[in-house]
Order: structure tokens, then C-alpha cells, then sequence
């Protein structure tokens, strides 16, 4: 491997020109294609499997006029205080508010408060629910504008009106102004770094043009601007770091004497295999989420693992070939200003290899990594077990994680979707914000009436439902749908174990009448969704942490060090659940993040984020222990090792996680509840994995573990390859001593001397 991408590193530095227009050619030729793709189909968010999903494809199929995705609104209405809804300038005022509505585009059907019986019982509230025959995405501003505009005209007669459904809401964003901060803070950590705009810039530029390409290939193969979202995260986190690696090891090898070319080469056949395995990592954990089973979820994770690949594939390509056109402009200002021209190749070591163990010391100025790590191998078992208590401790309140995913009442109370949400549920009690459709199916009962009225029946009796509305059969009679409102709320844990005694009551009821009762709705449909991701959490992670324990082990030659790196992961990414949880659940420093309603953890959220800090976590990984690995196998013992790596490495690590941090850290802002969970967590999680089990229980375990920490089977050792990541086939010659395998200055093989 470290052969290959060594050759391949000064082709592309030779061929500069020709690889730098292959890119260019190459962003043109996606973007030309994503600008002419037809406009892709809406992802939705199918649940295949799910009871919820079988009764939605049921009323699609038995009612087709009907359309179970399209938008729906409701107008809340709120009398003031002491005062009844039901009075005659507030009675005409509703009347001309959903007529208003009514009259308008794209809409369905809009109902009366009066006529539909959606009066609270103390005549305080009122309500008009309306349905549109479009997806909340696809209505116009129009439509938008004539419910908000027949709101604002009962205002005028003194009533409290909010607006309640999908029909205003906003998909979360995760793109514009948080992209631009992230990448201004990313620049500023980079120059800080490397001393240098042109180091600073490079990074910058490869991750820019990886997602570009990524984007627009997503686009042109026909997925929709969704799929997007998380290649444009992970697309610009990869991209900055895997370029920052390289260039980081181009200026080492240049402090070491090498000539432009060969700095380059050495680069891209070391830290090169470093991207390419941290690479492979993270493609393994985003494609890792199609054991989910969520297409919308496979997807994303597909087109974000092509994203990654494409970064990979610049950063040991269009980077050599950049540094050739400036090859002295990523160093540091104090070392350009030293040197007067390129100073051959330096002076290096020669000889034999010492003995393991006593080797000289560095003779290079300590850094802060070298402190550090000197620090730690000094102290390796209290600073272990002081970072595994803390990252535990954290992680206590993961036992209380309960999952959902959050409707209106997670919305700011800025909102008036929230304000709508807390109205009904004053007026009509807290289950009527969830209420529960159930889809009878008739076609094999003798009577599909009287089959739907038994269902209502034991709907109305079973505990936990306080009300039944009448059935509504199809146009085919064969099919009814019923709504069943909970006494808890949508989030609540009784409203989960509702949907689950009424679907074990399925079985009886067909017995008894012929009929088959499916329970859907927004609320079950979350419910099933929930449980699928839970489900699916365990194999998604076994499925993952193996196949990168295999890939770790064959990239370290050890079994021990892949553990190390799993079980560390695991650590991390629950100690940022329990930030999490103890955020968002429990509500502690809820008002510091802004967060105004305490609830489940987004379902999706936990998988999410393992996929995401997986991949980050194994690139941190792959390129820190290399770094030692390779000082271990060149003849240091496993201290001093562990010290160099620490030394070119600890630098680079810090500011690709401090960049990854600002990023995330920059959603906390948001006023979703979503986006601003998603900041939280994969900002903590970072931070956890880079800091606590990267920079201390790495080194500390590395420590205590000594020459065993590189142990493999040896029968294990003959079957698994050896692709030489640390890049020891390209020796340790001497600047001008060339030596197998290594390349002459126009790329022919060089005469070892």
C-alpha cells in the first residue's frame, strides 16, 4: 500500500497540471450532469414493515381519492378569557376564517368547528382541522399566505388564534450560515496549525471540491437534495482532515531534508495509507446503515460514503499534485524564511538500526503533544482510570434514554405550531394533540358495518382511550377508518403501551367479527418507527465495530489495538448520549442551550451519531497510532514510540478536532430541536472521543500494554495481509540515498547505493 501510494504521490506531483485539470474536469462534468438530471422524487420517510406503513399503503390502496401524505393544518381557536367560543361575533368570525381557508388552493377539505363537534366541552377552544391534497413541501406560498392571512383576520375580532400541522413547518435546515462558520473557524485553526494561508487554504480547498462533486453526483444519479445532508457534513469533516494529515507529513519530511517531490511521495505512501484505511472506516459505518432498513437512511449513508471516497481519492492525488505547484508555500513562515531554495535532501540517519529500547531521544524541541504524552506513559494506569470514570460517570444517564420522535411540543414556545399544540391540549386534554387512526379492513367480514361498529366498541372500552369518533367507511364499503383519542400525550410512555394492547387485541377481534384493525396515525407511526431504530441499534453497531475491527487489525497487525480503539468508542459515544439525555430528557443546562421542552431522544438520533463519530473517531485513530506504530516498527521501544507519534501527530489531531467540534457546535443555535440535539451530541462526542479517548486512553493503554500491544496470533499473522500502513518498505535512507522501491526525481526507479 505505502509502495503504491508513494508512486502514486509523485506521479501526481510530476503530473501536476494533468491531475489538477482532471479534477476540474471532473467537478464540470458532475455539476453539468446534476444541473440536467430531472428533478428527483420526494425520498418521504417509508417505514417498510411497520404496521403503521401497512395501514398507510391499506388507505392509499382502498381510499384513492384520499391522500394519507398530504398536508394537513389546524386553526386553533381561543376565546378570551371568561368568555365562550360560541358567541356570535366569535361564531362569525370562525365561519369566515374557514371559509376564507376553504375557498383557497390545494385544499381538500376544511371543517366547521360548529358543524364538527371540535368545540371544547367549557366552550373555551375551537378548532378547524383542514387537509390538503399536497405534501406540505409542495404547497405554495399562496396557500401558505391564505392560512395565515384568514388567522390574522379572526385576531381582528379578538380571539387567540394559532396554526397547528405540517402545513406550516419547516424541514430542519443544516446548510447555509452553519457551512460558512464552520469553515471561517476552520481556516483560523488551520493557519494557527501550520503558520501558513497557502497550508491553511489547501485543506479548505480539496474539502470544498469533495463535496462539490459529491453533491452534484448525488444529484445527477437521481437522489434527492435530502440525501445530502449528511455527505455535505461528513463530505467537509473528511475532506479538511484527510488533506490537513498529508500536508502536516509533507512538512514534516521536508524538516527532515527531503527534495518537494519525494516530501510529496513519502506523504501520500505514509499518511496516505493512514486516509486510505481511516477512509475505508468510514465508508464501512455509513454503508452500515442499511442493516437499518429505513430506505431514506440507506441513502444518506450510500451517498455519503461515495462522498467519502471521493475525498480520500483527492487527498492522495489533487494534494501531491497542489504542493507541486507550491511547494514551499505550505511550510511555516520561519521555515521558508530559513531556507534560500530547497536544501537537496537534507541530512538523515544511517546505519544500522539500533537495539529496541535504546535509541536516542529526539532531538527536536518537545511540543506540547510530546509533554503530554511523556505525561501520560509516565502515569499510564491513574490516567486511564481516571478518563474511564469520567467518560462512565457521564454515561450514567444513557440507562434513562427513552427514544420518540418529537412533534409540536419539542418546538420553541415562539412558535405558534407550539402555542396551537399547548391550546388543544388544554381544551381538549393532552391526548388529543396524538390522536390514534385505526384502519379496518372489512373486506373478509360478512358485515364490514357491524364489524366497525364492534371495533368502536372496544376501542371506547379499552383504558387509555377517552373518546371514539363514528367510522368512515370508503366509497367501496369494505374499509372504515376510526379515531381514537389517548388520555396521554403524544411522547408519553402511555400512549406507547396503548398502541401495543390494542394491536394484541388485533387477533380477537378478527375472530370475532372477520375484520382486521391496523393502528396508524402520526403518533403510531413514530411509536413503530422508534422501535424499528431500536431494534435495529445492536446489529447496525455489531455489524460496524466487527468489520472495523477486522479492518483495524489489518492495518496494526495487532488484535489488541483494534479492541482498544471499539471499546474505546463505545465509551465516548455514551458518555455523549448521557449529555444528551441529561440535556434533553432531564433538562439539566436545558436553559444554556436553549432548550424550553424537556422529552424522548430523537429515535434516529442514536444511530445517526454512531455513524457519524465512528468514522470520525476510527480517522483520529488510524492516523495517531500509525504515527507510533511506524516509530515502533523503525526500532524505538513502545514508550518512546508512543512519545513520536505524539510528537508529529498530537498537532494535527487537536485541529481537525477542534474544527469538527466548531462545526457541530455551530447547530446549538438552531431553533430546532432536532438540528440543535444533533450539535449537542456530535459536538460532545467528538470532543470526548478526540480528547479523552484518543489523546489519554490510547497512550495510557498503549503504555501498560508495552511490546503486547502489537501482538497477533502467529498463525493469524500468516493470513492476515501485511499492507505496510507505516510505509516501511520506503525505508529510512538517508536524503539522496535512494532505496528500493523509491523514485528519482523524473520517476524512474532508483539504484540503491
Amino acid at each position: 500500500m505505502a509502495t503504491f501510494l508513494y508512486r502514486l504521490g509523485h506521479l501526481a506531483f510530476r503530473k501536476r497540471r494533468w491531475v489538477a485539470l482532471m479534477w476540474v474536469a471532473i467537478l464540470a462534468a458532475t455539476v453539468f450532469a446534476a444541473v440536467k438530471a430531472p428533478a428527483a422524487p420526494d425520498d418521504g420517510f417509508a417505514m417498510p414493515g411497520t404496521e403503521s406503513q401497512k395501514a398507510f399503503d391499506l388507505l392509499n390502496q382502498r381510499f384513492p381519492a384520499g391522500n394519507s401524505e398530504g398536508a394537513d393544518a389546524r386553526l386553533v381557536f381561543v376565546a378570551p378569557d371568561g368568555q365562550q367560543i360560541t358567541a356570535t361575533r366569535y361564531k362569525e368570525a370562525i365561519d369566515a376564517a374557514v371559509t376564507a381557508v376553504a375557498d383557497g388552493g390545494q385544499v381538500a377539505t376544511a371543517l366547521n368547528p360548529f358543524d364538527a363537534h371540535a368545540v371544547s366541552k367549557d366552550s373555551s377552544t375551537a378548532y378547524s382541522s383542514i387537509s390538503y391534497g399536497e405534501k406540505a413541501e409542495d404547497l405554495t406560498d399562496a396557500t401558505k399566505k391564505t392560512l395565515t392571512d384568514a388567522a390574522d383576520d379572526a385576531r381582528e375580532a379578538g380571539l387567540t388564534v394559532e396554526i397547528g400541522g405540517s402545513a406550516l413547518g419547516v424541514a430542519p435546515e443544516f446548510g447555509g450560515t452553519t457551512e460558512i462558520i464552520g469553515v471561517a473557524i476552520a481556516a483560523v485553526v488551520l493557519v494557527i496549525t501550520f503558520g501558513s494561508l497557502a497550508a491553511a487554504g489547501l485543506p479548505l480547498l480539496t474539502a470544498l471540491l469533495s463535496i462539490g462533486v459529491g453533491v452534484a453526483g448525488i444529484v445527477a444519479v437521481g437522489l434527492s437534495t435530502t440525501t445530502t445532508t449528511l455527505a455535505l457534513m461528513l463530505g467537509l469533516a473528511v475532506g479538511i482532515d484527510y488533506a490537513l494529515f498529508i500536508v502536516s507529513r509533507y512538512s514534516a519530511e521536508r524538516a527532515a531534508g527531503h527534495s518537494p517531490a519525494e516530501a510529496a511521495a513519502r506523504a501520500a505512501g505514509t499518511a496516505g495509507s493512514a486516509v486510505v484505511f481511516a477512509g475505508l472506516t468510514v465508508v464501512i459505518a455509513l454503508a452500515g446503515l442499511s442493516v437499518v432498513g429505513v430506505p431514506t437512511l440507506t441513502k444518506m449513508g450510500l451517498a455519503a460514503a461515495a462522498t467519502v471516497v471521493i475525498a480520500v481519492l483527492i487527498a492522495v492525488t489533487l494534494v501531491p499534485a497542489v504542493l507541486g505547484f507550491a511547494p514551499k508555500a505550505v511550510l511555516p513562515r520561519k521555515v521558508r524564511k530559513a531556507r534560500r531554495g530547497d536544501v537537496g535532501h537534507g541530512a538523515g540517519a544511517s546505519g544500522p538500526r539500533p537495539p529496541r529500547g535504546t535509541e536516542p531521544a529526539p532531538a527536536a524541541k518537545p511540543n506540547m503533544g510530546t509533554r503530554w504524552a511523556r505525561f501520560v506513559v509516565g502515569r499510564p494506569l491513574p490516567v486511564l482510570l481516571l478518563s474511564i470514570v469520567g467518560l462512565g460517570i457521564l454515561a450514567v444517564p444513557t440507562l434513562d434514554l427513552r427514544l420518540g420522535l418529537p412533534g409540536d411540543e419539542a418546538q420553541p414556545t415562539s412558535t405558534t405550531q407550539r402555542r396551537a399544540y399547548d391550546a388543544l391540549a388544554e381544551g381538549f386534554g393532552p391526548g388529543f394533540n396524538g390522536p390514534l387512526t385505526v384502519v379496518v379492513d372489512a373486506k373478509g367480514a360478512q358485515d364490514p358495518k357491524a364489524a366497525a361498529e364492534e371495533v368502536a366498541k372496544k376501542l371506547a372500552a379499552t383504558d387509555g382511550v377517552v373518546s371514539v369518533s363514528p367510522a368512515m367507511f370508503n366509497k367501496s364499503g369494505d374499509t372504515a377508518i376510526i379515531s381514537a383519542t389517548p388520555s396521554t400525550g403524544p411522547s408519553e410512555e402511555g400512549t406507547k403501551d396503548l398502541v401495543h394492547t390494542l394491536r394484541e387485541a388485533r387477533a380477537g377481534l378478527k375472530a370475532g367479527t372477520g375484520a382486521t384493525m391496523l393502528v396508524t396515525g402520526t403518533t403510531a407511526v413514530n411509536i413503530d418507527v422508534s422501535q424499528k431504530l431500536t431494534d435495529a441499534l445492536v446489529p447496525y453497531l455489531a455489524v460496524v465495530v466487527s468489520l472495523a475491527f477486522l479492518l483495524l487489525m489489518i492495518v496494526f497487525r495487532s488484535v489488541l489495538v483494534p479492541l482498544k480503539a471499539a471499546l474505546g468508542f463505545l465509551l465516548s459515544v455514551a458518555a455523549s448520549f448521557g449529555v444528551i439525555v441529561a440535556i434533553f430528557q432531564w433538562g439539566w443546562l436545558a436553559g444554556l442551550v436553549g432548550v424550553e421542552q424537556t422529552g424522548p431522544v430523537m429515535s434516529m438520533m442514536p444511530i445517526f451519531l454512531i455513524g457519524v463519530v465512528f468514522g470520525l473517531a476510527m480517522d483520529y485513530e488510524v492516523f495517531l497510532v500509525t504515527r507510533m506504530r511506524e516509530a515502533y516498527i523503525h526500532g524505538e521501544s513502545t514508550g518512546q514510540a508512543i512519545v513520536t507519534g505524539f510528537r508529529h501527530s498530537a498537532r494535527v489531531v487537536v485541529a481537525a478536532a477542534v474544527i469538527m467540534i466548531a462545526v457541530f457546535a455551530g447547530f446549538i443555535g438552531s431553533g430546532e430541536s432536532l438540528v440543535k440535539m444533533m450539535g449537542v451530541g456530535l459536538s460532545s462526542a467528538v470532543a470526548f472521543d478526540a480528547f479523552v479517548v484518543r489523546m489519554t486512553i490510547v497512550p495510557a493503554a498503549l503504555a501498560l500494554l508495552g511490546d503486547k500491544a502489537w501482538w497477533m496470533p502467529r498463525r493469524l499473522g500468516k493470513i492476515v495481509p501485511n499492507v505496510d500502513v507505516e510505509g516501511e518498505a520506503l525505508g529510512q535512507g538517508q536524503p539522496g540515498q535512494a532505496l528500493p522501491g523509491h523514485l528519482d526525481e523524473q520517476g524512474r526507479e532508483a539504484v540503491h547505493v
